[in-house]
């Protein structure tokens, strides 16, 4: 009985495992060219594409590839992010997304020669942040944390040693398409990696307090 017990769990934790693997994820404008191997996504940036609405520019597009899951209540994902910008505004990272109107993208984005993190809000109209960097980098962890109605968004060039770059609202109790986008607005393209994607469940804020103030 307890060589079954174990069997079980270690079958469950495998179907754990398989069912947060990049193969069962989504394509939103899937690009021409994109390969899965040894759990890193590659993709060929579709030319010509981004995600924005309205404000500055005066126009809106929603055509940029978009690989993902969803969920539905808090978590924490982190993907590490490498590419070969060429021109302005090339871009890669995470994105959160509640539909046309309500998203974040956050990541490393190409501007004038310059690598800027980089965090897009969008309620209806679009904001932009940027972080300038003194000088370019192979790779960038960025991390999103989902709690209650925030979205906490952090960088990092080890994995270890996170930094904040943003606190933004996103409604909660919503499901949220969460993974990895990468969008190219000027030029013909450029290859975007992304490693090490994860997302790891948060139990609700809001549930916890209740118990901690229900206990038995």
């Amino acid at each position: 009985m307890k060589k079954l017990f174990l069997t079980l769990l270690c079958l469950c934790g495998t179907m754990c495992i398989y069912a947060q693997t990049l193969e069962n994820m989504q394509w939103f404008n899937e690009p021409e060219s994109w390969e899965i191997k040894d759990g890193r996504l590659m993709m060929d940036v579709t030319p010509q594409s981004d995600y924005w609405r309205i404000s500055h520019y005066g126009f809106t597009v929603d055509d940029a590839p978009f690989l993902y899951t969803v969920r539905g209540g808090e978590f924490e994902v982190k993907v590490k992010i490498s590419g070969d910008y060429k021109v302005r505004f090339d871009q890669a990272g995470l994105m959160l997304r509640i539909d046309k109107e309500n998203y974040i993208k956050t990541g490393i984005e190409y501007v004038d020669g310059k690598y800027n993190l980089s965090a897009v809000v969008t309620h209806h109209t679009s904001d932009w942040s940027v972080i300038e960097l003194d000088k370019p980098v192979d790779f960038v962890w960025i991390k999103a944390v989902r709690r209650l109605d925030a979205v906490e968004i952090f960088y990092s060039f080890d994995d270890k040693h996170y930094t904040m770059m943003r606190n933004c609202w996103l409604e909660d109790n919503t499901p949220v398409m969460v993974g990895m986008m990468a969008a190219c607005p000027d030029g013909n393209g450029f290859t975007a990696t992304f490693e090490e994607f994860k997302i790891k469940h948060l139990p609700d804020q809001r549930r916890l307090e209740w118990l901690e103030k229900n206990k038995e």
